[in-house]
């Protein structure tokens, strides 16, 4: 094992969910360890790629609104990707959505709304880019986004809690299937991070204190702490790992 390993130069990486928060971050952090990017949202993605574009980097932009996922879209999604910078070797299934009712009310528009972007895009980009790397014979490396709701059930979030736990399942199949292929297929699970998805959490002050109590590391997660996770699983060095559910977390699954 040499630093060489955790290097990414002349791959390039699909970061989906780039315009914010932890896409950007996980995008900024490929592109630190040598990747080219394409960051996809349906939001403008210029904040990301000035960031990428800085570090000498290459890097586009996508606009696609990952509801109503099929796997001919997937596949035309790939392919946008590689005519766009020559090839993809990453593929990081980060996009997703949040709902917040309570179960006995939960709506079906908020059930499918989440379950559609969170879990079904998320297997059939990676179908889409498993095609695609089995065409050509080569490795290529899937990184999901899970969650804590992957091994909890929260509260109030149904549909989340149901489709990161589906992610998980999801990994771990997909690894399965795929390891003899060359393709990795694992996932990271972010804790408790201060984006916006969390905001209604961080400005209750009773609930950030009790959440804050239990987290060892004692302060929510900031985005750029998913970066050398990211890279590892995107890299060389984790040639050897598959089915993988990697929580960064600061501890809190520990306690």
């Amino acid at each position: 094992m040499t630093q060489e390993d955790f290097q990414l130069n002349d791959k390039v990486a699909l970061v989906t969910g780039a315009a914010q928060g932890l896409g950007e971050a996980l995008a900024v952090g490929l592109a630190e360890a040598g990747a080219d990017i394409i960051a996809l949202d349906r939001l403008p993605v210029d904040t990301c790629l000035k960031q990428i574009r800085a570090l000498g980097r290459e890097g586009i932009g996508l606009q696609h609104d990952l509801a109503a996922m099929t796997p001919e879209r997937a596949q035309e999604i790939i392919a946008e990707c590689v005519a766009g910078l020559g090839r993809l070797d990453i593929l990081v299934n980060n996009a997703g959505v949040i709902r917040r009712e309570a179960a006995l009310d939960f709506s079906q528009a908020s059930w499918e709304a989440v379950l559609d972007i969170d879990l079904s895009s998320v297997f059939y980009l990676s179908q889409a880019v498993a095609r695609h790397f089995v065409a050509l014979g080569q490795p290529g490396k899937i990184v999901n986004i899970a969650s804590m709701l992957s091994f909890q059930g929260g509260q109030f979030v149904a549909s989340y809690a149901a489709a990161k736990s589906g992610v998980a399942g999801l990994t771990r199949a997909l690894a399965n299937e795929w390891a003899g292929l060359g393709i990795n297929v694992n996932a990271l699970a972010p804790g408790y991070m201060a984006t916006d998805v969390t905001a209604a959490l961080r400005d209750d002050p009773a609930r950030s204190q009790a959440i804050l109590e239990r987290i060892p590391a004692g302060r929510w997660g900031e985005p750029d702490d998913l970066k050398g996770a990211v890279v590892f699983l995107a890299s060389d060095a984790s040639r050897y790992v598959h089915g993988a559910i990697l929580p960064v977390d600061g501890g809190w699954l520990a306690r």
